[in-house]
């Protein structure tokens, strides 16, 4: 029999299939009963409708997720060393498949290594956090300390903000929690690649991790070709195509601030503005107005539908882009195109893909489906962690 201190939340009769399967949480209209009194972030043991047990995990009786699976163990206790496990089972893995010439990674991906709501991102000796989850809130003093006393880090800077941390009634957080807090500015490496990120106030938590594989295999697609990489923001897959032999890259963001970045990124790693030229300008609009074509496009833009209600308008401009983009296409040339959209699923994105290519009279293959790298791990019951899909499809008419 399974003995806890924990308090006991019950489920309705045949609504613990998705836990069974896999799935890390349960959402409101699921709950039969709570047993105690509650609050947000407490950690409750998961019952199903006949009294057995299923999972020990975050409480929220507020949010539509009422329920994430820390672990399955159910007579596990959640405390100080149930954290340092869990950080020490994240490094290893990272050891195993980040290679000597890359200082830069995600080291804790969410629910993808037992940590619902809690982001962190290692740069160089900097370790970027990002916690979205009133359960998390409520652990990060033992989290933290796990993370400094495993890592060694010179700073630990807090990024936790966000739609979701509103959603979980909590306010928005950003500051040092360790370490010398002059330090803004770091100088990553990604496969020998030099980069200048900013962790306080660039995109997401300073660098697109998540992109680092897809960065190598366009690299190898790059030889003499022309490229046009739009939202181009930090210049990273621009950096990556002119080290592949790329004739010439264009790179393209309406940011001032990120177009500065990537012609510094650019110059970094030996690369002159004659080549490979920055453009400030809305993406949107420089595609209607190209005339240019090129053997390989790259879209990365940020994500179009936060919310479920954005749906139909992101499909619209997700499909407007991809359009414009394959008109650019010279015969036989690539289309790297990406949704960072949770609310897109693969599926839905290939068919606005397809219809895209369609409106512009163009056939084109798939020559491969393209996510996050290995340091992005996802469950496999849980598909809404994989927030990143991409295509990379080639122009055959």
């Amino acid at each position: 029999m399974v003995r806890t201190n924990y308090p006991e939340i019950t489920l309705k009769k045949g609504r613990d299939e998705a836990l069974r399967r896999g799935h890390p949480w349960i959402f409101s209209r699921a709950l039969g009963k709570t047993g105690g009194e509650l609050s947000e972030g407490d950690i409750v043991l998961c019952k199903s409708w006949d009294s057995e047990p299923l999972a020990v995990g975050f409480f929220h009786h507020r949010t539509d997720i009422t329920f994430r699976v820390l672990t399955r163990q159910c007579d596990a206790f959640i405390d100080a060393a149930f954290w340092r496990k869990r950080v020490k089972a994240a490094r290893f893995l990272r050891q195993k498949v980040i290679n000597a010439q890359t200082d830069a990674f995600r080291l804790i991906n969410a629910e993808g290594d037992g940590f619902p709501g809690l982001i962190a991102d290692v740069y160089a000796r900097a370790l970027v956090v990002s916690i979205t989850t009133a359960g998390m809130e409520k652990q990060k003093s033992m989290i933290l300390d796990a993370l400094i006393d495993e890592l060694k880090p010179q700073v630990v800077y807090e990024r936790s903000e966000g739609r979701s941390r509103q959603l979980e009634g909590l306010e928005e957080k950003k500051g040092f929690l360790f370490g010398d807090s002059r330090a803004e500015i770091s100088v990553i490496r990604e496969n020998g690649k030099i980069f200048e990120i900013d962790f306080v106030s660039g995109q997401k938590t300073g660098f697109f991790l998540d992109q680092r594989v897809n960065r190598e295999k366009l690299q190898a697609v790059s030889g003499r070709a022309r490229v046009l990489n739009c939202f181009s923001y930090s210049g990273a897959f621009s950096v990556y195509c002119a080290a592949g032999g790329a004739a010439r890259v264009i790179s393209v963001d309406v940011s001032k601030s990120a177009c500065s970045q990537a012609e510094k990124n650019l110059n970094l790693n030996g690369f002159s503005s004659d080549n490979c030229p920055v453009v400030e300008a809305d993406v949107f609009e420089y595609l209607r107005n190209l005339r240019e074509n090129f053997d390989l496009v790259i879209l990365d833009p940020p994500a179009f539908a936060k919310a479920k209600a954005d749906l139909p308008r992101a499909a619209r401009g997700y499909k407007e882009i991809n359009r414009q983009a394959i008109k650019r296409l010279a015969a036989g040339g690539m289309l790297a195109t990406f949704s960072c959209s949770n609310y897109i699923d693969e599926d839905l994105f290939c068919k606005i893909v397809l219809g895209a290519a369609r409106d512009a009279g163009a056939q084109m293959q798939i020559l491969e489906r393209l996510g996050p790298g290995p340091d992005h791990p996802i469950l496999l019951g849980h598909p809404e962690g994989g927030y990143l899909k991409g295509l990379l499809l080639r122009r055959i008419d």
